[in-house]
């Protein structure tokens, strides 16, 4: 019987903290998405992409905005919440009937667990596939979709390296006067001229089939130019495949696994990368305990104040804003060398010890008490 209370009490902060959490997150979420979507309208206003192409591409990227998020967002939720509950003098009613640090932070510890096993989700499953298909997805609409959207009269890049330009198209893939500017070759420019062709597309990528044309290239060697007349040649506009297979080594999409043991084939700077990458994704989940106990170590910890207080949670806020800048600086040193990883756990870990060590301490239970009855009474 003497523990209902407490229960409810519990019931009543998670409550609260969960609800915020959520609106929270999602708020920031769809404000980075938002930000981060804007480079994407190029595609849609010069490729001309449907809009639902547009929202599938950018969702693709929510699930990483979430992983980064989730841990800022439990710590503000934490801070706002609690803080609140000491504004409206509850964590004193709660400390009058005999409530400790420990007791009024279990919720809190509850729910930033919870974001931790979410984190772990995103981190290891959820976001390596969804960027793995957001690069799938962007290199079809690159190397197949544009190709399809030449427009007459207008010089498009197909990539990087290829530039096409029609004189003139039917809905059926016929093109006339044809010009096409091809870089791919070691960086040596060719340009190809044809009086009519065909665009279809193939197994390796989008094609143009080109009909009574010629192929200019100056020799690297003579400096001389190379004209070389055809009566039909077939022209790829995919991307090469060195390209392609420069984009799929990416080591945000690639599985856990292979990041914590990369093959023979990743080497050098980009090995450490891949080792740094792998040791984030173990790491990065555990920061939300950590914030959250120096969230509650600001609004729990200290003398008790009967009017609260703004400069600890201030100190709060500008302590994991230093901690988040200087784990990106930790990562960085870390993929200098292997033997700089464990700096990555001692920068996720050892601030939120710290603060658990200094809220939850015996000594700090009967000040609190003490000054919560005389506040009381």
């Amino acid at each position: 019987m003497t523990r209902s209370p407490f229960h409810r009490i519990d019931r009543y902060i998670f409550g609260q903290l969960a609800l915020s959490l959520v609106l929270v997150t999602f708020g920031l979420v769809a404000l980075v998405w938002l930000t981060q979507s804007l480079r994407f309208i190029q595609i849609i206003i010069n490729r001309g992409l449907s809009p639902v192409v547009f929202v599938k591409l950018t969702l693709m990227l929510v699930p990483s905005f979430a992983a980064t998020m989730l841990p800022i967002t439990c710590f503000i939720v934490v801070v706002f919440v609690y803080a609140r509950l000491s504004g409206d003098r509850e964590l004193t009613v709660m400390r009058s009937v005999g409530l400790s640090d420990l007791a009024l932070a279990r919720p809190a510890l509850l729910l930033a667990a919870l974001v931790v096993a979410i984190c772990y989700w995103l981190n290891i499953s959820l976001v390596p596939e969804s960027l793995a298909a957001f690069r799938g997805y962007q290199y079809e609409i690159r190397n197949q979709i544009a190709a399809f959207l030449l427009e007459p009269g207008v010089f498009t890049p197909v990539s990087g390296n290829l530039t096409v330009y029609v004189q003139s198209r039917d809905q059926q893939g016929g093109l006339q006067g044809i010009l096409i500017e091809d870089n791919r070759q070691n960086g040596q420019s060719a340009t190809i001229l044809a009086r009519s062709g065909q665009l279809e597309i193939a197994p390796q990528g989008p094609v143009v089939i080109l009909y009574d044309g010629s192929r200019e290239q100056v020799d690297p060697r003579t400096a001389r130019l190379d004209v070389l007349t055809f009566h039909r040649n077939i022209v790829n506009l995919a991307e090469t495949a060195k390209t392609a297979a420069a984009d799929n080594t990416d080591s945000a999409s690639e599985p856990l696994s292979a990041l914590l043991d990369p093959d023979n084939s990743v080497t050098g700077a980009e090995r450490a990368k891949w080792l740094v990458e792998g040791q984030r994704r173990l790491s990065a989940p555990l920061t939300a305990m950590s914030f959250t106990l120096i969230g509650l170590l600001a609004v729990l910890g200290g003398k008790f104040r009967r009017h609260g207080g703004l400069l600890r949670p201030l100190g709060a806020v500008t302590v994991v804003t230093v901690l988040v800048a200087a784990g990106l600086g930790v990562n960085n040193f870390a993929a200098r060398g292997q033997g700089l990883l464990p700096l990555i756990w001692v920068a996720t870990l050892s601030p939120g010890i710290i603060a658990g060590v200094l809220l939850f301490t015996p000594r700090r239970y009967a000040p609190s008490r003490l000054s919560a009855n005389r506040a009381i009474g």
